[in-house]
């Protein structure tokens, strides 16, 4: 560290551009047999991605789908979660996974989370479990994964399955395991941002069981195995072939990018390492994460991530309000306080840039202005 201040113009929270160059010739290929076969809706393109993701994975199936937030309710509708039923998931995750279980009618069952990596906390879930769960969802946050060893047990003694929203994990691993392979079935994302992204919404879910992958395609497929014979009220959920063709280019290059980014968060962590009042983010024993955030913990924290974004650093939040204090669940009743540790985080954490195409000068930069954000008036 020079104590230099080195500025780039700017250091975005995620880079898409540089992505998009590196795959542009590929894509622009692709899309151009697409519109030759005029094969818009399935066709070649996604049937070789959801073959190559459940290679890359481990898997059996994936059935490519429209958005992530379907591949959760679709994975929880063919694992068997009905209406009524209760659905165990941290209250720290982005709003999606706790809609897509409302969405089958099921109940949203929130938790507190560890204080070390902010994952859902087995103990806390298995004192939630009641004869109504159907279902726990571990939210493989910011590129780690979570204990689902320690859930599997708890699942077990009461009936449910594992459903896993692996959409910020994407070539995650626990003990040499996948996350997205470690439940009964997964919902993932590939919105633009993800390790994984396409360009445009599309998700996907992930299973090793024959009967939930089937269902799974009739239901995202208005119910319907063949033509005009619906055996279910479904939805229409289908991965677009062009964001398809997208994905294929991206998933060659993903373990790559992932290592990128492994080296990133390790200059992060040199870099950052003697901050005081910095809380640095650390790998769970077991797991190899894939830094999809770089997310730190700070005293302070607006302020901050206020001088970090006038000095053209695009730091932000993920996510600023737990689940059970955003207006849309104010219905399950619980009040501030109830879930203590993702309260305290959610005033805390913030995310830093992290790409993998960023560069050691960036990452220098980002430091830098954090170092000079953290100093006293007087300091400054």
């Amino acid at each position: 560290m020079t104590g230099v201040l080195h500025s780039p113009v700017s250091v975005p929270l995620v880079d898409l551009g540089a992505q998009h160059e590196e795959v542009a010739h590929e894509v622009e290929i692709g899309l151009k047999e697409v519109f030759a076969q005029t094969s818009f809706i399935g066709g070649a393109a996604v049937t070789e991605f959801e073959q190559a993701y459940s290679r890359f994975l481990g898997a059996r199936h994936c059935i490519g789908v429209a958005n992530g937030t379907d591949a959760l309710e679709l994975a929880l509708r063919a694992a068997g979660v009905k209406s009524g039923g209760e659905v165990i998931l941290p209250a720290n995750t982005f709003i999606a996974t706790a809609e897509a279980v409302s969405r089958i009618g099921a109940l949203p069952v929130l938790v507190d989370v560890d204080s070390e990596h902010l994952l859902i906390d087995p103990d806390r879930v298995a004192e939630a479990v009641s004869p109504r769960t159907q279902a726990i969802i571990p939210v493989h946050l910011f590129g780690q994964t979570a204990f689902v060893e320690r859930l599997a047990p708890i699942a077990a003694a009461c009936g449910a399955v594992i459903v896993e929203d692996a959409a910020q994990s994407q070539g995650a691993t626990r003990f040499g395991r996948f996350a997205g392979a470690l439940g009964l079935a997964a919902g993932t994302s590939f919105y633009p941002g993800k390790n994984l992204g396409a360009a445009g919404d599309a998700g996907a879910v992930v299973t090793g069981d024959e009967d939930v992958a089937a269902r799974v395609r009739m239901l995202g497929a208005h119910g319907s195995e063949r033509k005009y014979q619906h055996d279910a009220v479904g939805m229409n959920s289908r991965l677009d072939t062009i964001q398809a063709v997208v994905l294929n280019a991206k998933l060659r290059r993903l373990a790559g990018w992932n290592e990128r980014r492994r080296r990133a968060a390790a200059r992060y962590q040199e870099l950052l390492a003697d901050l005081p009042g910095v809380v640095l983010p650390r790998t769970a024993p077991g797991n190899i994460d894939v830094w999809h955030l770089y997310v730190i913990r700070v005293a302070e924290r607006d302020r901050v991530l206020s001088a970090l974004n006038q000095a053209g650093i695009g730091a932000g939040i993920h996510y600023p309000v737990p689940v059970h204090l955003s207006p849309a669940y104010t219905h399950l009743g619980f009040e501030s306080g109830s879930f203590p540790v993702a309260e305290q985080a959610a005033g805390e954490i913030l995310s830093l840039p992290i790409f993998p195409h960023i560069s050691e000068a960036q990452q220098e930069y980002v430091a830098e202005r954090l170092r000079l954000s953290l100093r006293s008036p007087a300091e400054r």
